[in-house]
Order: structure tokens, then C-alpha cells, then sequence
């Protein structure tokens, strides 16, 4: 008995020594986490989801086709790829010989195309029709929860939109074109002078140059961004395309009176500046409204009640900021990420508080680079998906590489060697 009382006492000799061992380890690594964790944030590092360029994706085009400026995207539920962009419009003379008869390459693409997650071209449609009105200058594309395809244009005499099945077929059009007409020949000013246009922000049949579409599959309303000549978010019923309701900054009566100039630090103008560039709605119901010029994002119930506002990148003039967002595929959707098409650059933002976490890009026209960032839209992987308009003409991949601690400023994201 003697002998195994020795043998209990080591045992417990050993296994407190063991537990202290394993105590002054958790210490140690404790320490060292923290130790890390300020080290990470003097280096101005963050964890944020860490994105690689797809330099690979898309496949290249059939039938010797090249993109103009691309105004959209988005992803449908099948995680297809769609965009629209302008075509043969916005080509020169020198990008398009095969359609001029000058040479065998090359000739614009179809406005509307759909990609599958391996890069192969599937569908292809788009232009004038039967039966409605194509846009001068498309812009934006939706596909809604009833697989309907949904399109805007910002062009002089765009005042309407456009819903089509996903193989092209025309379904209903809201708005006429022409709607927002000059107010008669003699009528001065110029293009952007909202004055010498008949309708406004408070029209409740027209609409004026709309840039992008999202539809509420709840409620069955699209929320247009309304847009390049009027200064309000506008909801109308998603089948007979009958406008509900509207409102304009901090949920104001939209007027349509010349704002001055957008000045950094100046006070918040309360109206939007044109263009109200995008108008997506969240998992909790909250309405994110891309003022993009007034570099800011303002957040909306559903009715049109202000909730809160964010500004990023102040100091930027010429077309600001704020151009499109998108949101992470969690449950919660914890993370945006907004197009920068002035600075050339994705933020990624917490969307809780609205702060920008990293940005990835840099401008050029190397993969991962960017020359006017438009669109933006996430796939159920998380992956990023952007299109560039002026001379930028593509549509980018950013693979979802998952939870990393990255840079504030992380510049072109290219693969990391495997």
C-alpha cells in the first residue's frame, strides 16, 4: 500500500506539473496573440474577406466579339454571370473593322450576355425590337427571383425601363421613352440643365434616365435608381410596372433645383446629386442608395424613412466615389463592398458600421486593375464580379480566397503562388 501511495503521489506530482505546463503555454500564447494582434494593427493591417484576381475569366468570345463600355452586372440564382454592356456604340472605328467591312476583327458583342461560373458564353441577346424601346444608353441589368431580366438607360431620351425573359423575349415595359422630352425647340441649356425638360423628380408616370434595377422578391417592387435626370429612388409594382412610391435624399420630397458644385467639407446637400447610381436592398430590409457624386451612401426602410448615411473618399471630385455595391453572401451579409470608379478601387466595408475595412485595386489595364470600375455583384461563393465603362470594356473575376488578415490598402490582388 506504501509503495502505491508513492506511485498516486508522483502521479499527482506529474499532473499538476502537466496542468501548470499547459496554463503558462495558454499565458504564453496569449501574450503572443495579442502581442500580434497590435503588431497587425501598427502595420495597419485588418481581417477582412481576401480576394485574388481571376486573370483567367471569362473565356474569350466567339464570332470575333469584343465589349464597349460595360454598364452591369449580375448574378442570377443558377450563379450565372450576366452584364450588359454598350456595344458597337461605344467602339471606334478601329476596334470594329469586321462589322465596317474594313477587316476580319473585330465587331461589338450582343448587349446582354450570361456566363456560367466556368467562363463559357451561354446566352447572348439584346437591341431593338418589337414591341418596345431599346435604350439609347443602356444601363444596369437584374435578374428578379421569377428569372425575369431587367433593364435601365441613361441616355438623353431615356425615361423607362425594360423586363425581359432570360432568353430575350419581351415581357413589359414601364415608362415611355421620349418621355422627358425637351420642353420645345426653343428650350435653352444643356444636356444635364433638368430645366429645359418637361416632368421631374415628382413625376409619377416617367422616369428619368435610370441606372439600375433591384427587385424585392417579398414584395414583388423594383427599386429604380432614378437616376441620371431625376434625383429620387422610385418603386413600382413588378408586374403591371405601376410606380408606388418615391423619395428623395434623407427621405425629402425630391426638387429639382441646380445643386452648386460639389466642395469637400461643404455642408451635405439635401438632394440627391445626380446620378443616384444605385438602390439595393438588404437581408434586414434596409435600402442602400449610391448618391454618387456626393460621394455618400444613404440607408432607407423600404417606405422611404432616412435611416443613416456614410461618405467615403470626400476629397473626390469629377464622378465621385460612390458608384455600386454589392453585399456579401453570409447569412448577414456583414460585408459591402463598393465600386469606386474615380479612385479605381473595390472597398470593402463592415455594413453594420458602415467602415471601410481594406480596398483592393489600382488603376490600369492589367488584371485586377481597373479604368472606370462601374458595377459590382457577388456570386454564392462570394466571389466579386466587376465591370469598367469609358475605355475599360470588361467584366473581372475576384476569387473569395475566405477570412485573412490583409492590408488597409492592398493594391492589385494577384494569385498567390500555390
Amino acid at each position: 500500500m506504501r509503495n502505491l501511495s508513492k506511485l498516486t503521489r508522483s502521479r499527482l506530482f506529474i499532473g499538476a506539473g502537466f496542468t501548470a505546463l499547459l496554463g503558462a503555454l495558454a499565458i504564453g500564447q496569449a501574450v503572443l496573440d495579442k502581442s500580434a494582434a497590435a503588431q497587425a494593427q501598427a502595420q495597419g493591417t485588418v481581417m477582412a474577406p481576401r480576394f485574388e484576381i481571376d486573370p483567367l475569366w471569362p473565356k474569350p468570345l466567339p464570332n470575333h466579339w469584343v465589349l464597349g463600355s460595360a454598364i452591369g452586372v449580375w448574378v442570377d440564382a443558377d450563379d450565372h454571370i450576366w452584364i450588359i454592356h454598350r456595344s458597337s456604340a461605344t467602339l471606334a472605328n478601329n476596334e470594329k473593322p469586321l462589322e465596317m467591312g474594313t477587316g476580319e476583327c473585330c465587331a461589338g458583342a450582343p448587349p446582354v450576355l450570361e456566363f456560367d461560373q466556368a467562363g463559357n458564353l451561354l446566352r447572348r441577346w439584346g437591341g431593338p425590337g418589337q414591341g418596345y424601346e431599346w435604350p439609347d444608353s443602356n444601363h444596369g441589368i437584374f435578374i428578379d427571383h421569377k428569372g425575369n431580366v431587367w433593364i435601365g438607360g441613361n441616355g438623353p431620351n431615356d425615361s423607362h425601363v425594360l423586363k425581359f425573359t432570360k432568353d430575350g423575349k419581351f415581357l413589359m415595359q414601364s415608362g415611355k421613352k421620349g418621355a422627358r422630352r425637351r420642353a420645345g425647340a426653343a428650350a435653352g441649356g444643356n444636356e444635364g440643365d433638368v430645366a429645359g425638360f418637361v416632368g421631374g423628380s415628382n413625376d409619377e408616370v416617367s422616369f428619368g434616365r435610370i441606372a439600375k434595377i433591384f427587385v424585392d422578391a417579398q414584395a414583388n417592387e423594383a427599386y429604380l435608381s432614378d437616376g441620371y435626370l431625376n434625383k429620387r429612388v422610385a418603386v413600382i409594382d413588378a408586374d403591371t410596372g405601376k410606380l408606388k412610391r418615391y423619395w428623395g435624399a434623407y427621405g425629402n420630397k425630391p426638387d429639382d433645383t441646380p445643386l452648386a458644385a460639389y466642395v469637400p467639407g461643404a455642408p451635405p446637400a439635401q438632394q440627391f446629386r445626380n446620378p443616384v447610381h444605385c438602390s439595393d436592398l438588404s437581408v434586414d430590409r434596409l435600402l442602400y442608395v449610391c448618391d454618387r457624386v456626393g460621394n455618400r451612401l444613404q440607408v432607407f426602410t423600404p417606405e422611404g424613412k432616412f435611416v443613416k448615411e456614410a461618405f467615403y473618399d470626400t476629397n473626390t471630385r469629377n464622378a465621385g466615389s460612390v458608384w455600386d455595391i454589392a453585399f456579401s453572401k453570409d447569412p448577414q451579409q456583414r460585408y459591402m463592398y463598393i465600386a469606386d470608379g474615380v479612385n479605381e478601387k473595390v472597398k470593402v466595408v463592415d455594413r453594420q458600421t458602415m467602415e471601410v475595412l481594406t480596398q483592393f485595386g489600382d488603376g490600369g489595364r492589367q488584371p485586377g486593375q481597373f479604368y472606370g470600375v462601374h458595377s459590382i455583384a457577388t456570386d454564392r461563393a462570394g466571389n466579386v464580379y466587376t465591370t469598367e465603362t469609358y475605355e475599360g470594356k470588361r467584366v473581372q473575376r475576384f476569387v473569395n480566397r475566405g477570412m485573412a488578415r490583409v492590408a488597409r490598402s492592398q493594391g492589385v490582388v494577384w494569385p498567390t503562388a500555390r
